[in-house]
């Protein structure tokens, strides 16, 4: 049984959300894998991840980087982890089978509030981890802007 927690993007934009997860995801030393929902989206966010901040560093890599293996974040399109990542981000409409989610011990599923085909897909994710009985968590931004649990 796996931990998924369900970002609800309302308020920013995967752009602004995805390098602020990622930063609490890298303190805590495990690898992490973000499966993309697309390949052309998987480098942009590449490259996003390396200008998002000047003040701060997230080791990170693609197919395109190669090293895979000593990428303690790795973004990809497919179902490949060959960082032995035990945390994995689904973004931009990625999915994840209930037979993998056991390979991680949390998941965090990003969607945009502003999708009706996201909302919908996110909704429909939720209800069949529940009925596998995984423990799942929704989260919203308020007005500020910060994270609280639904």
């Amino acid at each position: 049984m796996s931990r998924v927690d369900f970002y609800h993007l309302q308020k920013q934009p995967l752009e602004d959300v995805l390098p602020k997860l990622l930063e609490k995801a890298y303190s805590t030393g495990q690898n992490t894998l973000v499966r993309v929902g697309t390949e052309e989206r998987v480098e942009f966010l590449n490259s996003l991840l390396w200008t998002y901040n000047d003040a701060s560093f997230l080791p990170h890599g693609s197919k395109k980087d190669g090293n895979a293996e000593q990428q303690p974040i790795w973004l990809t399109f497919g179902t490949d982890n060959p960082n032995q990542a035990k945390l994995l981000f689904l973004v931009d409409g990625a999915r994840a089978n209930l037979d993998e989610l056991d390979k991680f011990t949390r998941i965090f599923n990003i969607f945009d509030g502003h999708s009706e085909d996201a909302v919908t897909q996110a909704r429909s994710f939720w209800k069949e981890l529940k009925q596998s009985s995984n423990e799942c968590h929704y989260w919203k931004q308020d007005a500020q802007g910060k994270w609280q649990e639904a």
